[in-house]
């Protein structure tokens, strides 16, 4: 079951990013460009924010698919509360931007994290074994065993991300307040875990690189 879940998804998934990600980004335009996100997403894409992402390293199909759904603004598929300050900057950027911004960070260096243990161990178990109590497949199938991701495939890279903004994510689309995903894939997936799981797996993420 779970590997049909995931086959139906990467089908799905690659030819709707694919436009997406037409345009050919300038590394070095999107450097330029990329003084509007320093100030949270930190130097090189890296945040010191719990709160705020690091884009460091992030594929560009998913840096654009979600630059493009923050355009949409509240009527999109990114539409918690959290998102209004994405949604101005988003609106000036023109699909040009975004592809050379994509560029730039997905050539740069996530920086480590370092995930507690205890916490951790639980998160490992659901995030490379999936759970069938909660109807869960593994998260390693998308995302990889160190979180890497797949880029082609627009699956974002999500290893040594923060425990906290991870966490935020997954509370989102359990709530429908992120609802991009392809068939509501991560809806499924964590539509019956507890806010302690989806913590541990947070924080098992947080560690990977």
């Amino acid at each position: 079951m779970y590997k049909s879940i995931l086959t139906v998804v990467v089908l799905v998934t690659v030819p709707m990013i694919t436009a997406a990600a037409d345009l050919k980004g300038d590394p070095a335009a999107g450097q330029s460009k990329s003084a509007i996100c320093t100030a949270c997403h930190g130097e090189a894409g890296n945040s010191v924010n719990p709160e705020w992402p690091k884009i460091a390293g992030q594929g560009t199909r998913y840096i654009i698919a979600q630059l493009k759904a923050f355009k949409q603004g509240p009527a999109g598929p990114r539409h918690s509360q959290n998102s209004a300050l994405m949604y101005g900057i988003a609106a000036g950027l023109s699909e040009q931007d975004m592809a050379d911004l994509a560029a730039y960070y997905s050539q740069q260096q996530t920086s480590p994290g370092v995930a507690d243990d205890e916490l951790a161990k639980k998160g490992e178990a659901i995030y490379r074994g999936g759970e069938a109590r909660l109807d869960a497949a593994a998260c390693i199938g998308c995302h990889g065993p160190s979180g890497k991701g797949n880029a082609p495939a627009g699956f974002p890279a999500i290893g040594g991300q923060h425990a906290q903004y991870t966490y935020n994510q997954l509370q989102a689309f359990h709530q429908a307040l992120r609802t991009g995903d392809v068939n509501m894939a991560m809806q499924h997936m964590v539509r019956n875990m507890s806010e302690d799981e989806m913590r541990a797996v947070a924080e098992y993420v947080q560690g990977l690189h």
